[in-house]
C-alpha cells in the first residue's frame, strides 16, 4: 500500500503519546498531532490500515474546527507543515496532510456525544432498559429513528483506559464541577446542533457525534478531531428508513463486517479483506467530499 503511515518515529521530536490511530509529539509549547492510517474498532488496533484516512481525517477536522470556532475555540494552530517547527519541516513527506498543530490545556475527562437518531450501542441499550447513554427515552422507538430533540449522552473512560462507560449528567458533574458540566453539554449540543443543519443541506444525517474538551487559560476549548468518520456516524439522508439499520459513510461499516466475521472481541482481530478496505476508504473519501466540497 503506497504512501500508507501505520506509525510515526520522528527524529528530533518528544514523542509524547501513541494513542489508538494518532502519535503526539510534544513540541513545548504546542503538540503535534500525526493522524495515521491506523484504524481501531471495538477497543483494538485493527491490523490492515486503510490507506488516506489519516489525511481526510486531519483536513476534515481542519474544516469543522473553523466552521464551529464562533462557537467555542479550538486547539488548531496550524495544518500547514511551513508553520511546523523546522524538525517537524524535514519529515514533510510524512507529515504532509496529516497532521495539525496544536495549542495544550488541560483534558477534560469526559466525552461528550450528541445524539438525534436511535443507533449503535444506543439502540442496544434502548432494548434492555429503555435508556440510551443512560437517558430515559420514550417508548415505541425503532433503530434508527429519530429524536424530538438532540440528547447529551456524556461517558468517561474505564480505569483501564480503553472501554468508554456511559454516566449521568449528575455523575459527569461530580467530576467536572457544575459550572464546567453545564457548559460541556451546552457547547456540545450548541456544535451538534450547527453540524446537522450544516450536514442535512448536503444530504447527509449526523445521526451522533462525540467530542472532547481541554481548559485553556481557564477556558473551555474544543480538542482533538470532531466530526470525522472515526468520531461520528453518517448516514444518507434520502434512505433513512426508521426501523432499519442504516449503511454508514463511518467507521460502522468496518464494526458491521467484524461482528459479522466470527471474531470474538477478545483476542487480536482478523485482517481486513481487501475489498472491506477499499470500500472503507471509499465511504471515507465520498463523506469528505461531500461536506467539506
Amino acid at each position: 500500500m503506497e504512501n500508507v503511515v501505520t506509525e510515526t518515529n520522528l527524529e528530533g521530536l518528544n514523542l509524547f503519546f501513541r494513542g489508538k490511530v494518532r502519535d503526539i509529539y510534544d513540541l513545548g509549547e504546542h503538540l503535534l498531532i500525526v493522524a495515521t492510517d491506523r484504524i481501531s474498532a471495538f477497543d483494538y488496533v485493527l491490523p490492515t490500515p486503510i490507506p488516506g484516512k489519516g489525511q481526510i481525517l486531519t483536513q476534515m477536522a481542519a474544516f469543522w474546527f473553523e466552521k464551529l470556532k464562533d462557537i467555542v475555540p479550538n486547539h488548531l494552530v496550524s495544518v500547514k507543515i511551513k508553520d511546523f517547527p523546522p524538525e517537524a519541516q524535514k519529515c514533510a513527506d510524512i507529515l504532509d496532510g496529516r497532521t495539525m498543530l496544536v495549542k495544550k490545556g488541560y483534558r477534560i475527562n469526559i466525552e461528550c456525544v450528541a445524539r438525534g437518531w436511535l443507533a449503535g450501542s444506543a439502540w442496544k441499550e434502548y432494548q434492555v432498559y429503555g435508556t440510551a447513554g443512560k437517558v430515559k427515552m420514550q417508548t415505541g422507538l425503532v433503530e434508527s429513528s429519530g429524536f424530538p430533540e438532540s440528547i447529551f449522552t456524556p461517558a468517561t473512560k474505564s480505569e483501564a483506559g480503553n472501554h468508554d462507560i456511559n454516566i449521568s449528567e449528575e455523575q459527569m458533574i461530580q467530576n467536572t464541577g457544575a459550572e464546567v458540566g453545564r457548559a460541556l453539554k451546552t457547547k456540545t449540543l450548541a456544535l451538534y446542533k450547527r453540524a446537522v443543519e450544516y450536514a442535512d443541506s448536503r444530504g447527509i444525517i449526523v445521526a451522533d457525534t462525540k467530542f472532547e474538551f481541554a481548559l485553556h487559560n481557564g477556558k473551555i476549548m474544543l480538542i482533538d478531531e470532531i466530526l470525522t468518520p472515526d468520531s461520528s456516524r453518517f448516514w444518507e439522508a434520502k434512505n433513512w428508513e426508521p426501523g432499519k439499520h442504516m449503511p454508514s459513510l463511518d467507521k460502522q461499516f468496518v464494526r458491521d463486517w467484524l461482528e459479522q466475521s466470527g471474531w470474538d472481541k477478545n483476542s487480536p482481530p482478523p485482517e481486513l479483506p481487501v475489498h472491506i478496505v477499499e470500500q472503507t476508504s471509499a465511504r471515507y473519501q465520498e463523506i469528505y467530499d461531500r461536506l467539506t466540497c
